[in-house]
């Protein structure tokens, strides 16, 4: 009975917190912190302190976030987001706004801020996604490139749909800054004549 009783204290706390790490995975522990979800995701950072997480988005670095600037770090504006009703994601920049503008001023000063962290407030998860906030290249380099390419990568081997997808697009704005060029070049424009005014040959 000893050796039973000995063998239940020693796995006793074990079995206790495996069972705690399974009902709590990661997701769970994501879902619950927006904030280190997205820095993780969306700038590979993963340790911060408030102060920092601030920083990084007061974009404008002028001290505090205002709508812009929580719409932003959001990631409101990327075009992932497109199918979202523009007063859904206003009501986003609201319920932020109740939870951290003590003074109701319609922004969030780094004081305001570092107060909400320090009183365990966490940036709540909408379900809109990670926050995508770079352009188009920052985006492909953060979320494709750094994961399935490097350095030594040659132009073969971009062969991905993203890289495909991606470099298509880079033709697509090439081939338009050449046409207006084209255009820019040429002292008057005929594609910009209303038809009426067009004499007949």
């Amino acid at each position: 009975m000893a050796p039973a009783r000995l063998l239940l204290s020693l796995l006793g706390p074990l079995l206790l917190f495996s069972h705690g790490v399974c009902a709590h995975s990661s997701d769970d522990e994501h879902q619950s912190d927006w904030a280190t979800q997205h820095l993780a995701d969306e700038h590979h950072i993963s340790n911060f302190d408030g102060g920092a997480f601030f920083q990084l988005h007061d974009f404008d670095d002028n001290g505090y976030w205002d709508f812009e600037e929580i719409y932003t770090t959001y990631g409101l504006k990327h075009e992932t987001t497109d199918h979202i009703a523009s007063d859904r994601k206003d009501d986003v920049i609201k319920q932020v706004l109740s939870l951290i503008d003590r003074d109701q001023d319609g922004r969030v000063t780094k004081e305001e801020w570092m107060a909400f962290v320090a009183g365990g407030g966490k940036l709540p998860d909408f379900g809109m996604g990670p926050g995508h906030h770079g352009d188009d290249e920052y985006e492909y380099e953060i979320h494709h490139w750094e994961k399935y390419h490097d350095e030594n990568t040659r132009e073969e081997d971009l062969t991905h749909p993203e890289d495909i997808a991606h470099f298509k697009k880079h033709d697509e704005m090439d081939a338009e800054a050449d046409r207006i060029a084209k255009l820019d070049s040429q002292t008057i424009v005929l594609d910009n004549i209303p038809q009426k005014f067009r004499i007949a040959n």
